[in-house]
């Protein structure tokens, strides 16, 4: 039973001040969570209760711990559950009333959890919605809730609930008139300010204020990636981390996720932790806003990071409305701020344009432009390069106002790079730049680097103008950019004109030089003299001090014409030699035609001092195929090479190649000339050619010396007379003009017989000779000798042999495999099918062919083909692949060898091996082939009947499977084997793995080899254990038939006395007239006598022959009757007997008087054997069925037998003299052989004593064995 709550008042009195407690704090204003705390504390108190804890309800099935007073309160607070997980609550909720749950079972959740025994939910519902649960927790009390509690916490529920509600009522009233207030100043703030950056300030600082946020970034995307633009933060201090980080790159995922948000062109959010954004001092882990925005010329998002609760959906609507808003504004100040530029900027470019117009002077021009573009861009330093010999020299600069020197060639690199591509190179850290020279920017001491290509009309590169530094030290803008590249093209106009105009006067005059000196070296084509006047005409054309050609020589020394009027004697012969020397080897490792370099670098400083040579130019003439064939040296210019000059001394240098080209080609024909008719006469095949009358224009030394005459002899006769022998006459025509079509004729000669292949073809001359027939005789006598022995080799060859194209058809076949495939004649197994006809699939044929792509030969590649009439040819394969030059096969060649007699006798092998196999296998000897040296290296499987794996006999000794007595037998035996002899019948007891022996007869041979040497030894092992025991037992009988016989005489020549005996003693006894004492001592001679008698009956019992009289019998009744015989002596003896008999024996066949006579006489031995050696005498006698026979034991506890093998002896007793005449166990031992049973003696292992066994066959006919046994059936 509970106590009241409150002792010395009622309960309605302490309920309503409960009420007013609650009710009157909460309505000043307290937050939410003051609410609940202030709930759970009140009615914790009041009903004396665990515990309170408060649910917030989610739909449909969440329920989040909102506030806890008392066990375990800091473990319920925020703790998450479904409704299926808390039932007493769920089922409030589901009910929307107050639900008791007591006598709850404490092994279920939460109730073990908490502790429970009692419970009660109460639902908070507002407006008829669910938006909680209050839980009431008793520790102690199982049945401590009941109705007057649930109605009173439901009260305090509903009062809960419209605290609840009126709070946040109140608090969204509060937000809605905060957000009013600040979208006014948002508003406000973007119409009233027209300068970008601040205007971008304020609406960051608004937004985050909006959306009461710790961190609000918006990010601008800029070249490189994104920029943060602006920050909003609680305190400066904060903004200024946020932009440091930023810079140093430390917020890579601000980027990703503004690059999402403009993806998805609406406003994402996305789950991130400090981890992840780096800013867990400004920020803590919650949902990031991101919302795009674009503005006239930029695009970007604004990110708004997590706050401690989280947004609401009302927030987050509201922010792509205000970004939006906030864009446009943007964009207006942007346009407003780039109209206003631009108009700026026309003004001062219209200014310089017209200011630079009244100059006419180019190098004036520039240095004016120079100074205003300096000035006008507000950069401290300026320059003006141009593309020279294909380097950037500065032509013009301006440094902190004055005018520099010129001739600055800047070094290949990221300028000049630049400039090549066409684009502008700009960087406020120009060091930072990769791959930037910073040797030359320490030298210069250059920060800012703004570069604009200059680019003619047709978009080649003229060179570059650059500023250095702002003057502002601000950072360089698009719009310093834009106003560099559009003066940039100013200067490329005024630098095209005044080239263009120069470079007319130019082409004028060198127009006219190149036309006298074409005209003179056209008409020198060859010699000294063309040399001489060339190098004079471009001395004077070049405007050069000295001139010099070198002609490539090829295998000989280079030539050298100089024009050194300076130079004579021994100077002019070194300068020569020196020239030939380097000039040549220079360019040819060149990458430009013409190269510029010193004449000391050239000639070396002490031959240039000689000369008085300074600079030279050097220039390549190339042949038409783009091979040095010399070089044109120019010495000391007046001027510096320029591009124009390049191109002029090109030209030059062209007309010099092709003269001296031409001049090599005449000399070039004259040597192939001379070089074709040294060729024609070294051929060793004959040729002649004739005209179209048949008379010799040519014939070549071979033909000539075969005829024996000079080959000039030759021309102008008749190819008729040309080929007349002996005495016949000369022929008419041309025997070898029978085919002229390009074509090949044989021709035989008829006294040489020599066969000679003719290839015959016409061409024409030149058009005063007309048609022209050329004849090439090549002798092929001893090829087609060739051809007829390989002809014969393949035809008559008994192997089949084959070519085969690449997709497996055959080609050519010999007449050996026509016969080996079964096939009539070559043409049809030529047109026949290989993949279907020959090969037992296509399967099989298309990976033979496969394999031999491969592997490009096969060797010895066994497989089965079919005849044509179906039957199996096993053939060897031996091919390759024969392949053409692109290395793709053209024909497989091979050989097929019929090995399908050798399958066959393989076959027949493999069946004899098996066959043998099992032979050694099956036979129930043991056989082991041994080396040498007694090791065993062969044993059949007849050894693991032996108990033996054959793992374990291989290499192991053979005396080693002996028994230890017979091993030096073996040994000899042995000796006796290796010298050549055969052993037989050697009688050796064989080991078992468990150390038993068996008796085995042994036979060794030998084994030789080649040489005629015992190499091994087989062993063949016959067990004749069971016939030693078979011929122990004969004996046994035998001596037991001769027992026999000895005591059936001696019981005949005994009987008679003792019968004389007996009678006697009774006559006596009957005597009235005998005294007692002589009486007495009749007694005892008529007991002995009687005793006497009754050892002969036996020993006539044991030795007679007669057989029993037989029938079926049940051993069970017998076995009753004999113990019966002898009850009362066991009885008397407290000897205890244990039967323990099968019932439903099955028959046996035998005299039932006979064998009770043995059960008596192994009775009586036990009775013996247990009567006075044992504490607890005891027998124990069954029966039971055991295979087919029946067997009966006798078992006792008495001493046991010492001699079990021999207790069935005659005569063998191991009772006292006088006690026994061990004749008893052999006449047992008799009868039950006669019945065809066996009679066992064997010592217990379990205990003391032993136990005898009897086995009788089962009757299994029972009616015929009756009748045999003449029992019939009434």
């Amino acid at each position: 039973m509970r106590t009241p709550p409150i002792v010395g008042s009622t309960e309605d009195d302490a309920f309503q001040k409960l009420l007013l407690e609650f009710s009157g704090p909460a309505a000043k204003g307290l937050s939410a969570s003051e609410i609940l705390r202030l709930f759970c504390r009140s009615t914790r108190a009041y009903f004396e209760v665990s515990g309170v804890y408060v649910w917030y309800f989610t739909a449909p099935d969440q329920l989040v711990g909102a506030e806890a007073d008392g066990w375990m309160a800091e473990r319920f607070r925020n703790a998450r559950l479904k409704t299926s997980e808390s039932p007493v609550a769920g089922e409030a909720i589901r009910r929307k009333k107050a639900v008791c749950a007591n006598s709850l079972n404490s092994s279920h959740s939460p109730a073990a959890e908490f502790n429970a025994k009692s419970m009660m939910a109460v639902p908070v519902v507002v407006f008829n919605e669910v938006i909680g649960a209050a839980m009431f927790l008793h520790a102690s009390d199982p049945g401590f809730f009941d109705q007057d509690y649930a109605a009173k916490a439901t009260i305090m529920a509903g009062q809960l609930g419209s605290f609840l509600e009126a709070q946040r009522l109140s608090a969204q009233a509060r937000e809605e008139q905060r957000r009013a207030g600040i979208l006014a100043e948002v508003a406000q703030s973007l119409h009233a300010d027209a300068d970008l950056a601040v205007l971008v300030e304020a609406v960051a600082d608004r937004l985050r204020a909006l959306l009461r946020t710790p961190l609000l970034c918006i990010l601008v995307r800029g070249t490189t990636g994104f920029d943060l633009w602006a920050v909003a933060t609680e305190n400066p201090t904060l903004g200024m981390s946020v932009r440091s980080r930023h810079d140093r790159k430390s917020l890579h995922f601000t980027s990703d996720l503004a690059a999402r948000a403009l993806a998805a062109g609406e406003p994402i959010s996305a789950a991130v932790n400090p981890a992840t954004h780096s800013l867990g001092d400004v920020a803590p882990a919650g949902t990031l806003l991101a919302a795009p925005f674009r503005t006239s010329s930029k695009e970007g998002a604004v990110l708004v990071y997590p706050r401690r609760e989280p947004f609401t959906t009302e927030e987050k609507s509201l922010l792509p409305v205000v970004t939006s808003f906030a864009a446009v504004a943007i964009s207006n100040a942007e346009l407003y701020a780039t109209a206003r530029g631009q108009a700026h900027e026309l003004h001062q470019i219209v200014s310089i344009s017209s200011e630079l117009g009244a100059i006419s002077d180019i190098d004036q021009f520039m240095r004016k432009f120079i100074q205003r573009a300096t000035d006008f861009l507000g950069f401290r330093r300026s320059f003006v390069g141009l593309l020279e010999d294909g380097k950037v020299a500065v032509r013009w600069s301006y440094l902190e106002g004055k005018h520099g020197t010129a001739g600055y060639v800047i070094p290949e690199g990221i300028l000049t790079e630049a400039m090549m591509k066409g684009e502008v190179l700009w960087a406020d850290e120009v060091s930072s730049v990769q791959g930037a020279n910073q040797n030359i920017l320490a030298e210069f001491k250059v920060r800012q680097l703004l570069a604009v290509p200059l680019q003619g009309t047709n978009g080649q590169p003229l060179g570059m103008f650059g500023v250095l530094d702002r003057s502002d030290a601000g950072q360089i803008t698009p719009e310093d950019i834009r106003r560099a590249q559009a003066l940039a093209a100013q200067v490329a106009v005024a630098l095209e004109v005044s080239r263009n105009l120069l470079l007319s006067e130019q082409h004028r005059c060198r127009s006219t030089a190149l036309t006298s000196l074409a005209l003179e070296v056209n008409s020198l084509l060859r010699g000294p003299e063309f040399a001489h006047r060339f190098v004079e005409r471009a001395a004077s054309i070049m405007d050069a001090r000295d001139a010099a050609l070198i002609v490539q020589g090829g295998d000989t020394a280079s030539a050298v014409v100089m024009r050194v009027p300076s130079a004579t004697g021994d100077v002019a012969a070194e300068l020569q030699e020196r020239l030939a020397e380097k000039t040549l080897s220079i360019l040819s490792s060149a990458e430009e035609a013409i190269a510029t370099l010193s004449a000391a670098r050239l000639l070396g400083t002490e031959l240039a001092q000689k000369a008085g040579w300074n600079e030279m130019v050097l220039a390549r003439l190339n042949g038409s195929n783009g091979e040095l064939l010399g070089a044109l040296c120019l010495v000391d210019r007046s001027q510096p090479l320029r591009e124009e000059d390049k191109q002029l001394l090109q030209a030059v240098a062209g007309q010099a190649a092709v003269s001296l080209e031409n001049s090599r080609f005449i000399t070039r024909i004259e040597q192939a000339n001379r070089h074709w008719i040294e060729i024609f006469d070294s051929i060793s095949d004959f040729i002649v050619a004739h005209d179209e009358s048949g008379n010799v224009l040519r014939v070549n030394r071979s033909l000539a010396d075969f005829i024996g005459v000079q080959p000039q002899q030759l021309i102008g006769l008749n190819m008729g007379a040309l080929l007349a022998t002996g005495g016949n006459p000369p022929l008419r025509a041309c025997p070898f003009c029978r085919n002229t079509g390009n074509l090949t004729d044989e021709y035989v000669h008829p006294v040489l017989e020599r066969t000679f292949l003719v290839s015959s073809s016409q061409v024409h001359a030149a058009s005063s000779e007309g048609l022209q027939t050329i004849h090439v005789l090549k002798d092929i006598t001893d090829r087609r000798e060739a051809e007829r022995r390989y002809r014969e080799l393949f035809d008559n060859i008994q192997e089949g042999l084959f070519f085969c194209s690449p997709d497996g058809r055959f080609v050519e076949v010999n007449d050996a495999l026509v016969r080996m495939l079964g096939y009539d004649s070559r043409e049809e197994l030529l047109h026949s099918d290989p993949r279907e006809q020959v090969f037992r699939d296509s399967a099989a044929h298309r990976e033979l062919f496969s394999q031999m792509e491969r592997q490009s030969a096969l060797h010895n590649h066994e497989e089965v083909l079919q005849r044509k009439d179906g039957s199996a040819v096993h053939v060897l394969i031996n091919a390759f692949a024969v392949r053409d030059t692109h290395g793709k096969v053209s024909q497989y060649r091979g050989l097929m060898l019929d090995v399908s007699g050798l399958k066959a006798f393989e076959a027949e092998l493999q069946r004899e091996r098996e066959f043998s196999g099992k032979i050694l296998s099956n036979t129930q000897s043991l056989i082991l082939v041994a080396d040498t040296a007694g090791l065993a290296s062969y044993a059949n499987r007849r050894w693991q009947v032996m108990g033996y794996e054959q793992e374990a006999i291989l290499g192991r000794p053979l005396e080693s499977l002996v028994g230890e007595s017979r091993r030096d037998v073996l040994r000899e035996a042995y000796s006796t084997v290796l010298a050549g002899n055969q052993v037989d019948n050697l009688d050796l007891q064989v080991l078992r793995p468990d150390g038993r022996a068996g008796q085995f007869s042994v036979n060794l041979s030998p084994m030789r080899d080649e040489q005629g040497h015992v190499s091994s030894i087989v062993v063949v092992m016959s067990d004749v254990t069971d016939a030693a025991s078979l011929q122990s037992k004969l004996m046994h009988a035998e001596k037991m038939a001769a027992v026999g016989q000895l005591v059936s005489g001696v019981a005949h020549e005994v009987n008679n006395p003792l019968t004389a005996i007996l009678g006697f003693a009774d006559l006596l006894m009957e005597n009235s007239e005998l005294p007692e004492s002589a009486r007495k001592d009749l007694r005892v001679i008529l007991q002995e006598a009687q005793r006497t008698k009754q050892i002969v009956q036996n020993l006539l019992s044991f030795a007679r022959q007669m057989p029993p009289q037989r029938k079926p019998v049940q051993l069970n009744p017998i076995l009753k009757r004999t113990v019966q015989l002898r009850s009362y002596d066991l009885q008397s003896r407290g000897v205890s007997v244990t039967e323990r008999l099968q019932d439903a024996l099955p028959f046996v066949i035998g005299d039932s008087h006979q064998l009770q006579q043995v059960f008596l006489n192994i009775l009586n031995n036990a009775y013996d054997a247990v009567r006075e050696a044992v504490q607890g005498p005891r027998i124990e006698i069954s029966t039971s069925c055991a295979g087919n026979f029946v067997e009966v034991s006798f078992r006792d506890n008495g001493p046991g037998v010492s001699q079990p093998d021999r207790i069935f002896d005659p005569f063998f007793t191991t009772k006292q003299v006088g006690e026994g005449t061990g004749l008893g166990l052999s006449i047992c031992y008799g009868i039950v052989k006669e019945h065809g049973g066996e009679i066992l003696c064997s010592n217990n292992s379990d205990d003391k004593g032993a136990t005898f066994t009897v086995r009788l066959p089962i009757v299994t006919d029972f009616a015929s064995l009756s009748a045999v046994a003449g029992v019939t059936k009434s």
